[in-house]
């Protein structure tokens, strides 16, 4: 005996009827035919193995089927109903076998109930259409079968959907139960791995009051979803379908689960308007062979105690079959019918076999029963060479059954491997199906398929030309936010879900050269961000160079300076024997000379591109021209001091500082920056260096001192040098000659000393190639200071006024 419990009405009433076709104490309405044609194809299917000499031979299948009226307490009721045993019915057996197996439920609830109630006693129970994935916990209910594959697949096909057409924002409605609850959960966590977001979940119910119904149609109504998800059944969701329409509220592109996509009562023109172009997933389609003739045979007339036929017929023909010796209702609606109607000719989508998808589940479950019993009671599969029952039926026990239940594997008469996993769970396997309007009639039609590939991955294929859409021949669009252009990064509304964001233009610095950029790139440091912040661009190189008007001023003054240098040298030379060049120290003059024209040439090196040479020469060859000029100033004033101190009577002084001596001043005083250069080269030397704290748009090269300490330390040298001077000078600026040269020394290094106190806080402030320029001005107006304030008096003297060129006016006194 095999059990069924089936959803024939849709809603449960308060009765106390106790007709064998409702449990006990219920009382059902709303006639469903795509339940009532499943208890019929599980009559055919075991009606067919009775036939088959090959399966279970000499054996006989019972049935009975119970009405749960898609109710989880009325299915409990049932479940009871068949476990306590036929003690309602009249059975020409003086001993009715038990239910070996039960093919129940078509709600996930349903069957929770169900197996909740049943396993703990090993029975097996095998659904048709229940897909919560909840189910397929072993631990819980161990018995539990079904060959429809669980929601854990249905919501990995469904997120490759939403993931195939590029949908982001979606809105949900699930069913109050487990059904719904379960599959929206896990159709949420599978989508969130591909970063869509959940807009709302809304919640029907077939027993809700018109109420709740129309929270959940404002709330699509208000939001800026374009795509749903329905994973309902369709008893549940049908409430919300007709209100969707009389708001008139299109649009959207409707996605369905297996439970409504294929059912007839709304495949109508009226709920096509709103929910025309739906995609969803339903198990593949079959026809069964010779099930229409079985079907268009059903007639109450035949069997008058066939359960649910009365109701079937009512429907169906269209009046009520009265038998005979049966009273007739003077308040029924329906006509008499008068016993010569037939269901043969009928057009009716119910005798339409051709596309059976849930039906055909039904039939492969009482076909995993009967091959599980004939393994238990032939210990040998089905279609083996038969030998004799190593069980007596008497003796089979319901986990005897489940344990067989769960070793099945057969390929039926329709070329499928019928097997069960560890969970209890069926292969996977969907058609996807759209909803279009044909000739008036909406149609189901297969547009792709989801399945295993030879790799053992699930694969979605799909004909997209050939889905109408609900917005027309565009795939639709449903995004919270737009994509952000490149340029530019996401930025998350507060309170609101990952897909909904602003776009932020990327800061200076940072480029996105792809949409959808969550974060900006930093460009690395040599180069810098476009106007578009899509692309990294080299930064500017600076530094000073000969082609630009600083750099050719530059230049053009200190080739003046050299070249002035160069020209007093040579008027020194031609006029060395006159009294005002004898009484300067021609010699040192010249070597100052010398020494200047070197300082005018030094700022050459401070131009062009950084190179190790040339920053190890410019600091360096610069510290000793000047060492070696302020070298030969100092030489000079201890000449003028000591040569005037020789015109006191026994002085002595002037003869002992004399040219060699003048030269040893010099060089000694020159070897010492010599040897601070050489620690300082030695050390830590000078180095080219790439300077980006100055802009951030361009990169200022330029010489790093290396040591700050030595760089100071030669100008510090050269500084003492010029003090020295300086306080020597001045002591000596009121000596009574005419042509006193140390005022004009004194007055050379104040200007000196000026320059070069100034240059320090100029040149820490000063930012990127103004750093060279501070530090070239110094040198250069140092060097001209010195020039013009030493030499020219003289060169004035002997070239515009020769005739003060003579002894007399040299040596005069004021």
């Amino acid at each position: 005996m095999i059990g069924g419990i089936f959803p024939v009405f849709a809603k449960d009433v308060s009765s106390t009827s106790t007709f064998e076709r409702e449990p006990p104490g219920v009382k059902c309405a709303g006639f469903d035919l795509r339940a009532f044609r499943w208890t019929q194809v599980m009559i055919f299917a075991i009606e067919e193995i009775n036939k088959d000499s090959a399966l279970l031979p000499n054996i006989s299948l019972g049935y009975r089927i119970v009405n749960s009226c898609s109710s989880p307490t009325n299915t409990l009721r049932a479940t009871l109903t068949l476990a306590s045993g036929p003690e309602d019915i009249k059975l020409t057996s003086p001993c009715p076998p038990a239910v070996s197996a039960l093919i129940a439920e078509a709600g996930s609830s349903q069957s929770l109930a169900v197996a909740g109630t049943l396993g703990p006693f090993q029975v097996p129970i095998v659904s048709y259409f229940s897909t919560c994935a909840c189910l397929s916990d072993r631990a819980k209910y161990p018995t539990f079968f079904r060959t429809i594959p669980s929601d854990y697949f249905q919501a990995k096909a469904l997120a490759a959907l939403v993931k195939r057409f590029g949908w982001q924002w979606i809105g949900t409605i699930q069913s109050d139960n487990d059904y719904g609850r379960n599959g929206v959960l896990a159709f949420s966590e599978e989508v969130k791995k591909l970063g869509v977001c959940i807009a709302f979940v809304g919640t029907v119910q077939r027993t809700y009051p018109v109420d709740k119904i129309l929270d959940v149609v404002e709330m699509i109504k208000h939001s800026t979803v374009k795509v749903i998800l329905a994973f309902v059944p369709e008893s549940d969701f049908y409430p919300l379908m007709t209100e969707v329409v009389k708001q008139n509220i299109t649009g959207i592109q409707w996605i369905a689960s297996e439970a409504w996509i294929t059912a007839p009562r709304p495949s109508t023109p009226e709920i096509y308007q709103a929910f025309g172009g739906a995609l969803g997933f339903v198990v593949k389609k079959m026809a069964i062979p010779n099930l229409k003739a079985f079907l268009t045979d059903i007639s109450p007339y035949r069997d008058p105690s066939a359960a649910f036929v009365r109701d079937f017929w009512e429907i169906m023909v269209g009046c009520r079959p009265v038998l005979p010796r049966e009273n007739t209702d003077a308040e029924a609606t329906n006509k008499i019918c008068t016993g010569n109607e037939t269901l043969i000719n009928s057009q009716d989508v119910f005798f339409n076999v051709t596309q059976l998808r849930v039906a055909y589940n039904v039939y492969t479950a009482v076909y995993a029963i009967a091959h599980a019993l004939h393994q238990l009671v032939f210990c040998q599969p089905a279609g083996e060479k038969l030998v004799r029952p190593c069980l007596h039926i008497s003796e089979i026990q319901p986990k005897e059954v489940t344990a067989h239940l769960q070793r099945v594997n057969f390929r039926n008469q329709f070329g499928d491997n019928v097997f069960f996993d560890e969970n209890g769970d069926p292969p996977a396997s969907y058609d996807i199906i759209n909803w279009q309007l044909r000739d008036g009639q909406v149609q189901h039609v297969t547009v792709g398929h989801y399945a295993s590939a030879a790799n053992g991955d699930y694969k979605l294929s799909i004909q997209e030309e050939e889905i109408v859409w609900r917005t027309g021949k565009m795939v639709p669009s449903s995004v919270c936010s737009n994509v952000c252009p490149v340029g530019t990064r996401k930025a998350q509304i507060k309170g609101k879900p990952t897909c909904c964001f602003d776009c932020i233009p990327c800061a200076d610095g940072t480029i996105a050269n792809s949409t959808g950029a969550s974060d900006c790139t930093p460009c690395p440091q040599e180069y810098w961000s476009n106007e578009r912040k899509d692309e990294c661009i080299p930064k500017t190189i600076e530094f000073l160079s000969y082609h630009e008007p600083m750099g050719i001023t530059i230049t053009v003054v200190s080739l003046l300076g050299a070249f002035l240098s160069l020209a007093t040298m040579m008027v020194f030379i031609q006029y060395r024997e006159t009294p005002v060049i004898k009484a300067s120290n021609s010699e040192l003059s010249c070597f100052l000379l010398f020494s200047l024209f070197l300082c005018f040439l030094c700022p050459l090196t401070f131009i062009g591109r950084p190179t190790v040479w040339t920053c190890m020469l410019r600091h360096t060859a610069f510290g000793v021209t000047f060492a070696l000029c302020i070298s030969c100033v100092l030489g000079k004033t201890i000449v003028v001091i000591t040569a005037f101190r020789a015109t006191f009577p026994g002085n002595k002084v002037a003869a002992k500082f004399g040219p060699a001596q003048q030269r040893i001043i010099v060089c000694s005083c020159t070897f010492v920056q010599i040897v601070i250069c050489i620690l300082w080269l030695k050390l830590n030397p000078p180095f080219p260096d790439m300077v980006f704290r100055y802009s951030n748009k361009k990169i200022v090269l330029e010489c790093n001192t290396g040591s700050e300490a030595l760089f100071y330390a030669v100008l510090g040298y050269i500084g003492f040098l010029a003090i020295i001077c300086l306080v020597l000078a001045f002591l000596a600026r009121k000596l009574p000659d005419n042509f006193n040269e140390a005022k004009f020394i004194t007055f050379s290094m104040l200007i000196f000393c000026a320059v070069w106190i100034t240059f320090i806080p100029a040149y820490v402030s000063s930012p990127g190639k103004f750093t060279v320029a501070v530090e070239i001005f110094a040198i250069l107006s140092s060097a001209f200071g010195l020039l013009i304030c030493i030499f020219a008096p003289k060169c004035y003297i002997i070239l515009i006024k020769p005739e003060k060129n003579t002894k007399k006016h040299v040596m005069a006194k004021k």
